[in-house]
């Protein structure tokens, strides 16, 4: 951190190799203060590892919301983890993206009145309407989002990612 700030480099934090009860989102304000851009490493991490399919967790969620809600979005590059060798690899690498933009969708569909609430200080109308905001209808807006993209809502995509197994990946053998 000391050579990104000292350089003005990109400065890198990996999502799951801090200590178990950190998280990255509390980060990623103050370290802007000090380099240009971030790039975040968002994985899963699982028992004594990371790099895992990415899920819609509350630490990606936290992530999502800070990056919005400080309006970073400009300054980060998010890259993605999705190894993990029990799972098929396109069904990893859908499932994972798929959840990460699932929680950027959220992120910018908090009602602007909470971020409000964040700058003047008055952190009881942000903490309702943070809980409000977790009623709110994101997953119809992700099905239209993908109906407007001509890609399969809901978990449709597995027919086509278990037709290229069949097609493609069961003749590597």
């Amino acid at each position: 951190m000391g050579y990104a700030i000292k350089n003005q480099k990109l400065l890198c934090l990996d999502a799951d190799h801090f200590h178990p009860t950190e998280g990255i989102a509390d980060k990623l304000s103050s370290a802007l203060m000090y380099v240009p851009e971030i790039l975040l490493h968002v994985s899963r991490g699982v028992r004594w590892d990371s790099d895992h399919v990415v899920t819609l967790d509350d630490a990606l969620q936290s992530i999502a919301a800070e990056l919005v809600r400080n309006k970073l979005l400009a300054r980060t590059h998010i890259g993605l983890d999705f190894f993990d060798a029990s799972i098929n690899r396109i069904a990893a690498w859908t499932i994972g993206t798929r959840n990460t933009l699932k929680a950027l969708l959220m992120a910018l569909l908090e009602p602007a009145a909470l971020r409000d609430a964040e700058k003047s200080g008055d952190y009881t109308t942000r903490l309702a309407l943070m809980e409000k905001s977790k009623r709110l209808p994101w997953g119809a807006v992700w099905d239209a989002y993908c109906e407007s993209q001509s890609v399969p809502a809901g978990s449709d995509w597995l027919t086509e990612v278990r037709q290229y197994e069949t097609a493609v990946l069961s003749k590597r053998i």
